[in-house]
């Protein structure tokens, strides 16, 4: 397996992991809260399984990216959430810095 491949399925699972989070109501709802954990732990190992082989100057960054915009778009879906030009915007600007991360080095 690749590492780029452990990154985006870090990332989802992050993606998860924060949707739970949000769902759990404060850990005060049960399955939510036993999704955040879980989501949460193989989050964390798959992205250490891709830093095995990348950068934490690329790695980190990716999945915080992918993570974010998972969250962003999944938030305005399923909770609501406002998802105003600035909130795309910056988004964006999360990604194009990442690209500008993997094109650099």
């Amino acid at each position: 397996m690749t590492a780029w491949l452990f990154l985006v399925l870090a990332a989802g699972f992050e993606i998860v992991f924060a949707l739970a989070m949000k769902a759990s109501e404060g850990f005060t709802r049960l399955l939510p809260s036993l999704l955040t954990l879980v989501a949460g732990g193989i989050s964390l190992a798959l992205l250490t399984f891709a830093m095995k082989t990348m950068p934490v100057s690329l790695a980190y960054p990716a999945w915080t990216a992918m993570g974010t915009l998972g969250a962003v778009i999944l938030g305005a879906a399923f909770f609501g959430e406002p998802l105003g030009l600035g909130k795309l915007l910056a988004t964006a600007a999360l990604i194009g810095g990442v690209a500008g991360l993997q094109i650099s080095g």
